[in-house]
């Protein structure tokens, strides 16, 4: 008898292992999901100020009489 496997129910003791694996798992996913809500975020924030400072900086530039005006997105957006 003390060669054959220790055998684990649904319900049993050996189930609380697992449920905390689980538990711990879901806490990581958690704290990652928080750093990647904060990330983006971040670099939306970023973004906008880059925009920003784009936008002005071109609002400021003088354009000679007669020259075309070139749409650096070629209209794709």
């Amino acid at each position: 008898a003390a060669a054959d496997p220790v055998r684990v129910f649904p319900g049993s003791m050996g189930r609380g292992s697992w449920c905390n694996e689980h538990d711990t798992m879901h806490e990581r996913l958690d704290i990652v999901e928080e750093k990647v809500i904060k990330t983006v975020e971040h670099l939306e924030s970023e973004v906008k100020s880059l925009l920003n400072i784009i936008s002005e900086t071109t609002s400021n530039i003088p354009i000679a009489p007669g020259i075309p005006l070139t749409d650096i997105f070629d209209g794709e957006y």
